[in-house]
């Protein structure tokens, strides 16, 4: 783990102050903030873990557990809903087999429920990874997750 954070970790040696672009760049490099991450920032910047912890866990951006290899977002805002955002949640939480905020056991995909994308035309919406679908059925949704399984 060391030798991964070093890189990220020397240009702000002494500097406290920089911990949310460290925070953001070991996420970049390692997908989540793994305990023993956490240990090494804090160590390095000379503060506590506790005090890591406080500040990332404010901040919805940062993430304590590995996530999937593939984001599957499904929008539950207000025209997703009256357009059958709950059936596409409901299918896509089926075929994987996870509720939302989980990760399937293999770590292929992790899904979210997000209140708008604001593309609201195209509803029902929902994003793998940067790919948005718009006016997404049931099979549809399957279709990309079966899409995602093979690539």
């Amino acid at each position: 783990m060391r030798e991964r954070l070093q890189p990220i970790l020397e240009p702000y040696r002494g500097h406290q102050e920089s911990l949310i672009p460290v925070l953001q760049k070991t996420q970049a490099e390692l997908g989540y903030l793994p305990e023993e991450a956490i240990s090494e920032i804090a160590q390095f910047l000379g503060m506590s873990s506790s005090e890591i912890y406080g500040v990332a866990s404010f901040y919805s951006q940062f993430r304590f557990e590995r996530q999937g290899e593939h984001a599957v977002r499904v929008c539950q805002g207000t025209a997703c809903h009256v357009r059958g955002g709950r059936r596409i949640m409901d299918a896509v939480t089926q075929e994987l087999g996870i509720k939302p905020g989980g990760t399937t056991e293999d770590y292929l995909f992790s899904l979210e429920k997000v209140a708008c994308f604001g593309s609201c035309a195209l509803a029902p919406v929902m994003v793998v990874d940067d790919t948005v679908y718009g006016r997404v059925s049931t099979v549809k949704a399957r279709q990309i997750l079966a899409e995602q399984r093979t690539a």
